[in-house]
C-alpha cells in the first residue's frame, strides 16, 4: 500500500520548466500542430537551434555535432514547410529568414544538397509570391523531384526590387553560396528588365 501511495505522489509531480520547454518544442515541430506560417517559422527556429548546438528534439536518436546539418535536419525543414495548414500558402518572409539562419548556422553538411535545394526553392517561392506572381503549392514547388526552373519566374516582368534586395542582404557575406539561388536571382533580374543600377550591391554576394 505504501508503494502505491508513493507512485501516486510521483504521478502528481509536475514537469520541470526545462522538461516542459522540450515537450513544447517537440509539439511545435509536429506538422499536424502547425496551424499557420508563423508557427511554421517558429518550428524552423527549433531546427536551427538543433543545428547550432547539436542538441534538442530534432537531434534525438542520432549523433549530431554542433554547427552541422544532416539529412534528418533537411527532412525536418521539408516536413514543416509542407504541413497541411500551409501547403497552399506562399512561403513567408519569416520562414525564409529562418531557413537562411539554418543555412548560416551549418558549417558542415552531410545532407547531399537537399537543404540547399529546399532553401533556393523556398526563397524563390516567397520572392515570386511577394511580387504578385503565381506559385504552385509547396508540396510541388519544394519537392526534390520538381525542377525549380519549371515554375520559377524566369520570364516574368514586375518582380519586386525590394524582394531582390532582401535576398541580397541575406546572402551577402555568407560562408557558403547557394549557386542555384544566385543563378535564379540573376535570371529574374534580367527577365524583369531591371538595370543593375537600381539594385546597389545586390550582386556583391560572391557570384
Amino acid at each position: 500500500m505504501e508503494m502505491l501511495d508513493q507512485n501516486k505522489k510521483l504521478k502528481r509531480v509536475p514537469m520541470s520548466a526545462p522538461t516542459l520547454k522540450v515537450a513544447a518544442a517537440i509539439g511545435a515541430l509536429e506538422p499536424s500542430k502547425i496551424s499557420c506560417r508563423k508557427s511554421a517559422a517558429l518550428a524552423l527556429t527549433i531546427v536551427r537551434d538543433g543545428v547550432i548546438t547539436g542538441e534538442g528534439p530534432t537531434t534525438k536518436g542520432r549523433i549530431h555535432f554542433a554547427r552541422a546539418l544532416d539529412a534528418d535536419d533537411a527532412a525536418w525543414c521539408a516536413r514543416i514547410l509542407t504541413a497541411t495548414a500551409v501547403e497552399h500558402q506562399p512561403v513567408s518572409r519569416a520562414e525564409a529568414e529562418a531557413l537562411f539562419e539554418i543555412d548560416d548556422a551549418a558549417a558542415e553538411r552531410s545532407d547531399e544538397g537537399r537543404f540547399e535545394d529546399l532553401l533556393a526553392k523556398a526563397v524563390v517561392h516567397h520572392a515570386a509570391s511577394a511580387s504578385g506572381l503565381p506559385v504552385p503549392p509547396r508540396t510541388v514547388a519544394l519537392s526534390p523531384e520538381t525542377a525549380i526552373e519549371s515554375w520559377a519566374p524566369t520570364r516574368a516582368v514586375g518582380v519586386d526590387t525590394e524582394v531582390l534586395e532582401w535576398i541580397a542582404r541575406q546572402m551577402r557575406g555568407k560562408r557558403r553560396s547557394n549557386r542555384t539561388l544566385l543563378r535564379l536571382v540573376a535570371t529574374i533580374v534580367g527577365a524583369a528588365a531591371l538595370p543593375l543600377a537600381q539594385l546597389p550591391n545586390v550582386f556583391d554576394i560572391g557570384m
